[in-house]
């Protein structure tokens, strides 16, 4: 994982804001991405829906099992443009942030909440 970045933000609006979409949803499948460059997990996570379910590639194997994953509930940006990542298509972004390693760790709600439920 790159170094966090330091540097002040440049001030942003609230439209600014409102154009990046970041929803929660449930991950439903976790499998294994031995083809990434980094140590990943392929991720199929239900937003409900309209959106339905999307994929991602998460660099989150230190402190995250596979198996574990199934249930638990995520944030996501949902609408940038799909990555290719090997031969995997990452359709959404999964938020996380950095611990005093640098490893990820996943934000999510703190209650149970309907999938699909924007942040606001």
């Amino acid at each position: 994982m790159d170094a966090p970045n330091t540097a002040a933000p440049s001030p942003a609006t609230m439209d600014d804001f409102d154009r990046v979409d970041i929803r929660v949803g449930t991950i439903v499948d976790a499998q294994p991405f031995p083809q990434a460059r980094k140590p990943a997990i392929k991720l199929w996570i239900d937003f409900g829906g309209s959106i339905g379910v999307k994929r991602s590639s998460a660099q989150i194997t230190v402190h995250y099992e596979q198996s574990a994953l199934i249930g638990r509930q995520v944030m996501a940006v949902v609408n940038f443009a799909p990555r290719q990542i090997g031969p995997f298509i990452s359709e959404v972004l999964t938020l996380g942030v950095p611990d005093d390693n640098g490893a990820v760790v996943l934000l999510r709600p703190d209650l149970p909440v309907a999938n699909g439920g924007r942040l606001f």
